[in-house]
């Protein structure tokens, strides 16, 4: 033990070091899902990547969890999220945030009533109000009067712009643009999460900068219409200097995880479902 830590105590998943009166958390960040809105294998494509036998090349749609004072807070609930759960051994939740409104963002939000039942109370669902809309749309009968016995309970809050709590954690909400419909992008502590993004002001970089952690979506290697291409993921990496960047949303066109990920310089990785970190 370094001289300078009095003592230390180690409780799941996280790690505390009292040193002059300073408390460390390690945060713990899991890649629930790293592939785009139709996963990897898509369905019926016959590409090498899709038939690959590489674990990391096998995406569900992008969400992830992170583990930090003692709340588990997951970012996205796709199609693939009762999967994901079970994959990563996940029995709590304790907070949701939404990034947008697409269904392979949001279409597993149904899962949450197994939280429901264990936890006995509301799941707390953070979005903007776009999404705040699409969540009372598509899952009207979760706030129907008389409640059906059953159905999720949804506390939902409706993200401004300005850094709000989360279970006494700040979250800051980073506005980035995907085309023209505009998504969340969030930071809590030194990590930053953004998905689904095609371009970023400089003022939402701001926010950004001196995050020591940043999961950035890259679809493929040639430019889209409303996602990074992995050169212009790798262009604001450039700007934002985080210690360790995460690419995220992949589609099969990025070509093999070990191939590609082999190719970025150092700090810079692909991310693979399953994928955690601690930090």
């Amino acid at each position: 033990m370094p001289q300078n830590y009095s003592f230390f105590i180690t409780m799941p998943k996280f790690l505390y070091f009292c040193a002059t009166n300073t408390l460390y958390i390690i945060v713990k960040l899991t890649f629930l899902g790293t592939g785009t809105s139709l996963g990897v294998p898509i369905v019926g494509c016959p590409c090498s990547v899709c038939a690959s036998t590489d674990v990391r090349d096998k995406r569900m749609r992008s969400s992830a969890m992170i583990e930090v004072d003692g709340k588990n807070i997951v970012i996205d609930t796709g199609p693939d999220f009762r999967t994901q759960l079970l994959n990563n051994h996940i029995s709590r939740v304790d907070a949701i945030l939404i990034t947008h409104q697409h269904r392979d963002h949001l279409a597993g939000l149904d899962d949450i009533r197994t939280f429901n039942y264990m936890q006995r109370c509301a799941m707390p669902v953070y979005a903007n109000y776009i999404t705040v809309d699409s969540i009372k749309r598509d899952y009207y009968y979760c706030f129907g009067e008389p409640r059906y016995p059953g159905v999720p309970d949804i506390e939902l809050h409706n993200v401004g712009d300005d850094p709000f709590d989360v279970l006494g954690l700040t979250v800051t909400p980073i506005n980035v643009m995907h085309y023209k419909l505009p998504v969340l992008g969030f930071r809590i502590k030194d990590f930053t999460y953004i998905t689904d993004a095609s371009h970023i002001e400089e003022c939402e970089l701001d926010k950004i900068r001196g995050t020591k952690i940043l999961v950035i979506n890259a679809l493929r290697k040639t430019s889209h219409l409303s996602h990074f291409s992995l050169p212009e993921a790798l262009e604001v990496i450039k700007k934002v200097k985080p210690q360790n960047a995460y690419i995220t949303h992949i589609g099969h066109e990025m070509g093999f995880h070990a191939e590609t990920d082999a190719s970025l310089h150092k700090g810079v990785h692909l991310a693979y479902d399953g994928l955690s970190i601690e930090f």
